[in-house]
């Protein structure tokens, strides 16, 4: 069993909440979201509020607040093979209200299919709210080049 090691990045302005499934072995390491060298999280969240890649979780962190994100995972702990989403077992989720009772968010995002499942199994009806589900930004995810990214996850700027 793994527990998740990073805490949410919030603050009471932020309005766009971006849940992922699970860090990768990546971002565990670096104890920060998105933490792979070639995941597009970053590029893709720069590329639409017109902002230069941030390179440290100190940058990182500043840039969500400053464009009013919130990020998170969907799972607080569960079993899983390195990083693969695919061996993902016993899942207990997190509670997003440490977010939800404290920020505006008006909308919910999932960053992939994965993130959808877990949120749609454990999330949804429990707090009654929808997620909008993007396209991963996960290399794993190669069928979505850099501009479709951004075409559909420019989304979350329009609220």
């Amino acid at each position: 069993m793994i527990v998740h090691p990073i805490d949410p990045v919030f603050d009471k302005e932020s309005k766009a909440l971006i849940l992922g499934s699970f860090p990768s072995v990546k971002s565990r390491e670096a104890m920060f979201f998105y933490g792979h060298p070639q995941n597009r999280f970053w590029k893709v969240i720069a590329s639409i509020y017109g902002e230069a890649i941030p390179t440290t979780v100190e940058e990182k962190k500043a840039l969500l607040l400053r464009n009013h994100i919130a990020v998170w995972d969907v799972i607080a702990s569960c079993d899983i093979e390195g990083s693969s989403d695919s061996s993902i077992k016993n899942v207990l989720p997190n509670d997003l209200s440490v977010i939800l009772d404290n920020a505006q968010i008006t909308a919910i995002y999932v960053n992939g299919k994965t993130a959808e499942k877990y949120y749609k199994k454990y999330i949804e009806k429990k707090i009654n709210r929808k997620a909008v589900c993007l396209p991963s930004t996960s290399p794993a995810n190669a069928a979505w080049n850099m501009e479709k990214l951004l075409e559909v996850w420019k989304c979350i700027k329009e609220g």
